[in-house]
């Protein structure tokens, strides 16, 4: 476990009201306090961002005017982003973005326009190349958010042999191979209750099983992933929300422990994130508790590298959240919630 006291994280946002852009801040371990907030890049509609495995190199959602598509940044001394290009095209800016493990590749998940889309990146200056595959997917679910494909993830396997797209408007995840050339062929679909809407994907560190959070019936999906064929199987269904709790929710983030012990996935509406134990041997969930957002629409959280804290957002608050987590049970205490950042939407640390 790293022994850094300082580690640097940037606040993906929505850019209304006095927000700006991409926002960085250090969580200082030692005092247990987020400090440093300030604008790194300002560029529209930044809402999803994910960073290089090397710290070198940010990449974004981003709009400008009636385009959207993505960004690459590169990471400076002092935390601020450089703009190297972008990927534009007509119409809605896409709403997830992930790089491959060796940042040869770049993949976006487009809600509005229901599309996968997968890039090359340039080996030498990490700037993005026009796409090499658009995916729209077709088809509709029960609920009436369900009108159309709204793609909402698209990332690699943890081989990095197959990319998966998460479907929220049809009820399905895919599984794409990633040809050489960063195209992508679908390979195998499984299907979800109708009406749950599948929203985020997040794989155990054993690369063997994976967990899928749904927004519209706020459960967490245990799957088991085969990298023969890339299929999923559904093995275990398992609700983020007291029982009593029948008004608006919709779920959001789903991450793990890098031990892979633990799932924790956000509630919007309830304004929670729930805490599940990983079973070591069959990676079904057990409920270990609900924790308040302490705030209005959590969308993302992340947990530090030290392992020890967690940092959430709350979008329609206005304010990040600090936890301390305990590692041993995976349950979380309230350092601060006093955090202003405008419409915080993703939260990513520097990798140590």
């Amino acid at each position: 476990m790293t022994t850094a006291k300082k580690f640097t994280g940037y606040i993906g946002t929505y850019t209304k009201g006095e927000s700006k852009g991409i926002y960085s801040f250090v969580l200082e371990t030692a005092t247990a306090k987020i400090t440093d907030i300030k604008i790194a890049a300002e560029l529209e509609n930044p809402t999803y961002i994910n960073i290089s495995k090397d710290n070198r190199y940010l990449y974004s959602v981003m709009k400008e005017g009636a385009e959207g598509g993505v960004a690459s940044f590169t990471i400076e001394n002092r935390g601020e982003l450089n703009l190297i290009n972008s990927q534009l095209s007509p119409g809605p800016s896409p709403c997830h973005v992930s790089i491959g493990h060796e940042n040869k590749f770049l993949f976006s998940a487009n809600y509005h326009r229901g599309t996968v889309e997968s890039y090359v990146l340039d080996t030498n200056t990490s700037s993005i190349l026009p796409p090499t595959s658009i995916i729209k997917h077709e088809g509709s679910g029960p609920d009436p958010r369900q009108e159309k494909a709204h793609t909402h993830f698209a990332g690699v396997t943890p081989d990095e042999k197959y990319v998966v797209a998460v479907e929220l408007g049809i009820d399905s995840i895919i599984t794409y191979k990633l040809n050489q050339d960063s195209t992508l062929s679908e390979v195998n679909r499984l299907t979800t209750p109708p009406g749950s809407g599948p929203r985020h994907i997040a794989f155990h560190p054993n690369g063997r099983f994976a967990y899928v959070m749904t927004e519209f019936s706020s459960e967490v999906i245990f799957l088991t992933y085969d990298e023969v064929d890339g299929h999923f199987t559904a093995k275990q269904y398992i609700s983020t929300l007291p029982e009593d709790f029948k008004e608006n929710n919709q779920g959001s983030a789903i991450h793990l422990s890098a031990d892979g012990r633990f799932v924790y996935a956000g509630n919007r509406g309830h304004n929670s994130i729930a805490v599940f134990k990983v079973d070591n041997e069959s990676g079904k969930l057990s409920f270990v508790e609900l924790v308040s957002s302490e705030g209005d629409w959590p969308r993302d959280f992340s947990i530090d590298p030290s392992g020890k804290f967690v940092v959430a957002s709350n979008q329609e608050s206005h304010n990040l959240v600090l936890y301390a987590r305990d590692e041993e049970t995976g349950k979380l205490t309230l350092l601060q919630s006093d955090i202003t950042v405008p419409y915080p939407v993703c939260v990513k640390f520097l990798h140590y």
